[in-house]
């Protein structure tokens, strides 16, 4: 497995998360070394949602998780790459806050790995980073992205320069692997 020692990654999300999105990335990013730092909006603890792909409902999480910083803290420039769990609720609150869009968008700007996944292509669209990218996303979401200027695909993990996208939860393994190889490059 690689060794990310001395990689930060930051990770952003709010009330509404996909909890496996948020908590299956960080944990794969933890295993391989590398310093995962989660902000929100502000500090109070947030919670999360489970996808069941039976009823198609997303009942509140039994977990929550205190974000180490709140967006106004964080700067780019401390990161090596960011982490966009979706969750339909999560990215649609997380657009509507211009210092996390600017955050992603700062990320693009220094060529650093910028990862989304489900809905949390929103957030790219809303930094207007898809204009010419190949990509992908949630199924709900992909109209979205192609009026954006996407190419978009129906596959697990697509990797277009420093910009990953996958569809769903369980697309995780791919999703994660291509971070860490983003990472380990």
């Amino acid at each position: 497995m690689t060794k990310l020692t001395n990689t930060r990654v930051l990770m952003i999300a709010t009330d509404g998360y996909e909890e496996v999105e948020l908590f299956a990335p960080r944990q794969a990013l933890l295993d391989a070394g590398a310093q995962v730092v989660l902000a929100s909006v502000d500090t109070r603890p947030i919670v999360g949602v489970v996808y069941d792909p039976v009823t198609t409902k997303s009942p509140e999480s039994k977990k929550s998780i205190t974000p180490d910083l709140a967006l106004d803290e964080v700067d780019a420039e401390g990161f090596d790459a960011i982490v966009l769990p979706g969750g339909l609720v999560n990215p649609d609150k997380m657009r509507m806050q211009p210092k996390a869009i600017a955050l992603i968008a700062a990320f693009a700007r220094q060529g650093k790995p910028v990862a989304a996944i489900c809905h949390a292509p929103w957030l790219l669209i809303e930094a207007d980073l898809l204009r010419g990218r190949r990509a992908t996303g949630w199924y709900s979401v992909r109209k979205d992205m192609e009026n954006a200027g996407a190419t978009v695909v129906d596959e697990a993990v697509v990797v277009d320069g420093n910009l990953i996208t996958s569809r769903m939860p369980d697309d995780i393994p791919a999703f994660n692997a291509a971070v860490i190889a983003a990472l380990g490059g």
